[in-house]
């Protein structure tokens, strides 16, 4: 499969910046703010084509292990100490054009040796040397907010800190570059995608299913671990249509795709807060509301990625209902393929068997009496139900 490896990292950083949303309960663009920025510093160093797309990706991807960083450290040091080891183990399958080792590892440690390694100078990796100074300039100026007056305080700051926190050659280029207008509108939300985009190189990769689906993996990784009650979810609806696939025949390549549609179906709910996923109590309308977009921001990140038109489809239409009761779009049973309804039925399964803060995990014969309500409703699919039944039973 001729696959854009540009509309996939585009939609990995959509994906990541849903973090952001609920850490900071707004959109923030970091990612693509740090990728931009360590880009513009790489053009005036000496790397190739192939470097510079790599240094796009790994800044979008340095925080990815943020999220199970998060969920079972104590203080803030272990996890940003531990979300540079998850991330960099999460990695392993992603599909960088040359071979990278410890970028994500050492990107917080700081030129003087005052990072969680102590490496200093040329001991640390110079990818991680620029991502570290411009995530770190990020997250304490927000390029987005850079008026003339906080230009000078970034740029005071970044002169005081050189040879100390950061690289004196990396804080060089970056003055210099800083100083044009152009760099800092770059950086607005309403241009920095363009501004990434358009700096970019295009590349193409073919890889086959299979390799896309281990790069998935790892998405369904990050997007189970954002709350305790879903550590499962998604690696376990992968596994159910699987055997499915295999109980309706399918051919390899539409199994695959199926597999990948259930790795990504819930992407959108990194932007959903854990209050909301962990509340013991009956929610809220708002807050329901909130959940309900979750199918939405889904589709938003994987429609960028062409030839994923039917994983598209299949992950994001997982709560709709042939009754037209479903959300985000209320589609109704003609709009919606079989595997759509498939992925909605399994998903359902999936949820009653595992634990939630209200109740504990159901067993199938209470799942399946549950399920046979919803096909009476007019919600589900009658005959996928029954093969649910036959299949999972045994």
């Amino acid at each position: 499969m001729k696959f854009s490896l540009n509309q996939f990292l585009m939609s990995v950083s959509l994906a990541l910046d849903f973090v952001e949303m609920d850490i900071r309960e707004k959109s923030t663009n970091h990612g693509k703010r740090v990728a931009y920025v360590a880009l513009r510093i790489a053009q005036n160093m000496n790397f190739d084509d192939k470097d510079l797309y790599d240094i796009v990706s790994l800044a979008i991807l340095h925080d990815n292990g943020i999220c199970e960083a998060s969920g079972s450290l104590k203080n803030e040091y272990e996890r940003k100490r531990d979300h540079c080891i998850i991330g960099e183990e999460n990695i392993v399958n992603y599909p960088f054009l040359k071979k990278r080792c410890n970028i994500i590892k050492y990107h917080h440690e700081a030129y003087d040796g005052s990072g969680f390694y102590k490496l200093k100078g040329s001991e640390i990796p110079m990818i991680s040397q620029i991502i570290f100074f411009t995530d770190y300039i990020e997250n304490r100026f927000q390029f987005d907010k850079i008026g003339s007056s906080n230009r000078e305080n970034i740029r005071n700051f970044v002169k005081d800190q050189s040879g100390k926190l950061f690289n004196p050659e990396i804080c060089s280029i970056f003055l210099e570059i800083s100083n044009n207008e152009s760099f800092v509108l770059d950086c607005k939300d309403s241009f920095i995608d363009f501004a990434l985009n358009s700096k970019m190189n295009k590349f193409y990769s073919d890889l086959s299913l299979g390799e896309i689906l281990k790069v998935t993996d790892v998405f369904s990784r990050i997007i189970d671990s954002k709350s305790e009650f879903t550590r499962r979810h998604s690696k376990g609806i992968a596994e159910k249509v699987a055997i499915m696939a295999d109980y309706y025949k399918y051919d390899k390549e539409q199994k695959i795709k199926l597999i990948i549609a259930a790795n990504l179906h819930d992407l959108g709910k990194l932007a959903i807060p854990n209050t909301i996923l962990d509340s013991p109590k009956s929610l809220t309308e708002d807050e329901f509301n909130i959940i309900k977009s979750h199918t939405y921001y889904t589709r938003m990140a994987l429609a960028q990625i062409e030839g994923f038109e039917d994983i598209t489809e299949w992950a994001s239409n997982h709560h709709e209902k042939l009754n037209g009761n479903g959300y985000p779009y209320g589609k109704k049973g003609y709009e919606l393929d079989f595997n759509s309804r498939l992925m909605g039925c399994v998903d359902i399964y999936q949820a009653l068997t595992e634990e939630r803060p209200y109740r504990k995990p159901l067993k199938h014969p209470i799942v399946m009496n549950i399920m046979n309500d919803m096909v009476q409703g007019g919600f589900i699919d009658e005959s996928i139900v029954k093969d649910i039944d036959y299949v999972f039973s045994k």
